[in-house]
């Protein structure tokens, strides 16, 4: 059931278009408002598929009524009403966020089209809100130690701005998990998240990667191609495994980061990019700098916020909410009812070393549920996850 609210302040218009929503579709709930402020606080009170908004209106006008709305309630599509001097300020509304506008006498084609469109795009933006929250869940970081706590603290706190991060840790403690969720938390997460493993990119390679390349570039550049930098652009691109990259890669990223601009392999041509930048390593850029295989200046621009991910040696006791997790995603995956494991089975697996820190424990525990009994014992642990 759709619900639809009319504002408008003409009561033979608003009495037309409410005719002809309810009379176009059953399932159309229509409700009206005689005044912008009315319909303020109509909007307030209860949720909207769709709202029609008169521009010229007392007390409030259409305008006022987009605006504030956009702030709080930006899913709500509007079309907005306008009489025939009102064509140039309608038309600046859907600069401001507005979905269409119809004008007065409206023409009953186009107007129930609009609606029916609006209503579309309403129903996707629902469903792309979903999805994302879909995949969120595979972003999700389990635990609540003192070591995870602080890295989750910091990633509130950076998030929402633009500042560079730098995520340094050990291979499998999930610093990948970390880049996703400063990207899903940043007001960029309507735009793309891009990664690149720069250790998998072989150095040749790895620019024309990045910053793309012009037809005739290099011998298997049969044509234009785009690089990661302009395919991030508005969102955020993740530069994994950075101590890994060449130092000429390294030079052009430092550019990109100092000028926002970057040029594709073959071209002089600079091309404006509006990227945020995350970069990852399980090296120490430290020591790479001192022995003049990573740039300084490079490091000192990326690493405006570090964030140090802890090896699950050193968070042990969220070891049972991980395998909690996991059995219960596992389970998932495989349309299986979740294996419980016992307190010695989860005991054991606490004191284990684990070099291969969250990856190696989902790797464990997905082996102990496949050939586990009914319940994972102290038993089958000692079995089949023998370090």
């Amino acid at each position: 059931m759709a619900r639809i609210l009319v504002i408008e302040d003409e009561p033979s218009i608003r009495r037309v278009l409410v005719k002809i929503l309810s009379e176009e579709n059953s399932s159309y709930i229509v409700e009206e408002a005689e005044d912008g402020q009315k319909g303020l606080d109509a909007i307030k009170k209860d949720d909207f598929d769709l709202v029609l908004c008169d521009i010229k209106m007392p007390k409030v006008d259409g305008v006022e009524v987009l605006e504030t709305v956009r702030k709080t309630k930006p899913e709500i599509p509007f079309i907005m009403i306008s009489g025939h001097g009102d064509l140039d300020t309608a038309v600046n509304t859907m600069r401001l966020g507005a979905f269409d506008y119809i004008s007065k006498p409206p023409d009953l084609n186009r107007l129930l089209t609009t609606v029916r469109n609006a209503l579309d795009r309403k129903e996707l933006v629902v469903e792309n809100k979903i999805l994302k929250k879909k995949v969120s869940k595979n972003y999700e970081m389990i635990g609540e130690s003192k070591e995870i706590q602080m890295v989750k603290d910091i990633i509130e706190k950076v998030a929402p701005t633009d500042a560079r991060v730098l995520i340094t840790g050990s291979n499998g403690t999930g610093k990948e998990l970390v880049a996703h969720w400063i990207h899903e938390k940043s007001e960029r997460s309507s735009f793309p998240m891009i990664e690149v493993n720069c250790a998998a990119i072989p150095s040749e390679l790895i620019e024309s990667e990045l910053f793309g390349h012009v037809k005739g570039a290099f011998t298997s550049a049969v044509k234009d191609r785009a690089g990661k930098f302009e395919a991030a652009q508005k969102g955020t691109i993740f530069l994994d495994e950075i101590g890994d990259m060449s130092l000429s890669a390294q030079a052009k990223v430092l550019r990109a980061l100092q000028e926002n601009k970057i040029s594709r392999v073959g071209s002089d041509k600079d091309i404006k990019v509006d990227v945020r930048v995350v970069a990852a390593t399980n090296k120490d850029l430290k020591k790479e700098i001192s022995e003049g295989r990573f740039r300084e200046d490079l490091y000192h621009r990326l690493a405006v916020i570090l964030v140090k991910v802890p090896s699950l040696n050193d968070r042990r006791e969220d070891i049972p909410l991980l395998i909690d997790h996991f059995a219960k995603k596992i389970a998932e995956e495989q349309g299986s009812s979740a294996k419980k494991f016992s307190k010695k089975a989860i005991a054991l697996l606490q004191g284990y070393d684990w070099t291969g820190n969250i990856r190696e424990l989902r790797n464990v525990v997905e082996r102990l549920i496949i050939l586990g009994g009914s319940e994972v014992t102290e038993d089958n642990v000692k079995m089949f996850a023998s370090k």
